[in-house]
């Protein structure tokens, strides 16, 4: 994929502060709550934060609580608005996110980029890192370390449904979590908790006072894209089974994250005891040896991930850990030597290494 970014919006210096007194939409009290005890849980109050708004309801109802909040907390607000140059009626999104701004009386700063597919990729992965990609950019120039996203409940069933049917590891399972990092800018997720009737209804109450309406992406119900599948083929049969699946399935990804945050620990434990090199490059072979099966794999994938290597496959992980086990001494250990995108796994006198590949 490149992404080839065009000049943001400008907005003014001060535009990080919220300075209309002006009176707001009407808020849910269930979705300013959750979102007021996300922004109380943080380890440090923001001095300000912004709200990535495609112009939707979820976000732009995101938007209108975060004002709210925003203003009752005294934390500074923008708004974020990617364009995609995707659908035809992108401009007019931006001119609705930027009317949403003047209704709230938030700045909006405004990035564009052009997405294209790189090889394997899809079109809906290929957006998704343009736009993380944009949203970093605008977070670094308006001075914010904290983006708020607007995904919900049914956003987190169907992303463990998807990656269950991706064959996903039990990290992947946990699906999304509240509060991400990713280029030195956290991302909070407040209503994943929450079911998106109850974003719909405020959305109705906010149209009904203020005659705002948010834009419809056709993308979001066309098949041919794989989450709109989910939504649209697969959901309502599950509906009709089963009402209650998507808090269901939102608990077994909050019960994964818990499973995958006690894996990691033990990981990080073992690995220790492998006496690592400093820079956590190289582990001794013997001690890696003495660990169960299961250990041995689970602290491999720490370590890949720890240097920056890509996971491998299964496949591709079980032939490493064949190679490890099957070395006859630590004498002759300098034959192995495994490629792993864009990393090497080598070995030489009794320790393993991974290295960028040269």
């Amino acid at each position: 994929m490149n992404v080839r970014p065009t000049p943001d919006t400008p907005v003014p210096a001060e535009s990080g502060v919220v300075h209309s007194t002006a009176p707001l939409p009407p808020v849910s009290q269930e979705l300013a709550a959750a979102l007021r005890q996300a922004l109380l849980a943080l380890p440090e109050r923001p001095a300000r934060m912004a709200v990535a708004v495609s112009g939707g309801a979820d976000s732009a109802l995101l938007a209108v609580h975060a004002a709210a909040v925003a203003r009752e907390l005294g934390i500074g607000l923008s708004l974020f608005h990617v364009h995609h140059g995707l659908q035809a009626a992108a401009d007019a999104w931006g001119r609705q996110v930027h009317a949403l701004g003047s209704l709230l009386g938030v700045p909006v700063a405004e990035a564009r980029v052009q997405v294209e597919q790189a090889a394997g990729k899809g079109i809906e992965a290929a957006a998704r890192d343009a736009r993380y990609a944009a949203l970093a950019r605008l977070a670094n120039a308006h001075g914010t370390r904290h983006v708020l996203l607007a995904h919900h409940r049914n956003d987190q069933a169907e992303t463990v449904l998807l990656r269950l049917l991706r064959g996903t590891g039990l990290a992947g399972m946990a699906a999304m979590s509240p509060a991400t990092q990713r280029d030195g800018v956290w991302y909070l997720r407040p209503w994943l908790g929450q079911d998106r009737a109850t974003i719909l209804q405020a959305a109705a109450s906010v149209e009904a006072a203020c005659g705002w309406r948010p834009v419809q992406d056709p993308t979001n119900s066309d098949p041919r894209y794989t989450r709109a599948a989910v939504r649209e083929l697969l959901a309502p049969v599950l509906d009709g089974r089963w009402p209650g699946w998507r808090g269901i399935v939102a608990r077994h990804a909050a019960h994964m994250a818990e499973a995958a945050e006690i894996l990691d620990e033990v990981a990080r434990e073992d690995f220790a005891r492998l006496d690592p090199s400093p820079d956590g490059a190289s582990f001794s072979l013997l001690a890696w040896r003495g660990l169960s099966a299961a250990r041995q794999a689970q602290v491999l994938r720490h370590w890949l991930a720890q240097n920056g290597a890509r996971m491998p496959t299964d496949a591709r992980l079980r032939d490493l850990l064949r190679q490890l086990r099957e070395l006859h001494s630590l004498g002759h250990d300098r034959q192995l030597r495994v490629e792993q995108a864009g990393h090497v796994v080598r070995c030489h006198r009794g320790r393993v290494w991974v290295e960028p590949r040269g």
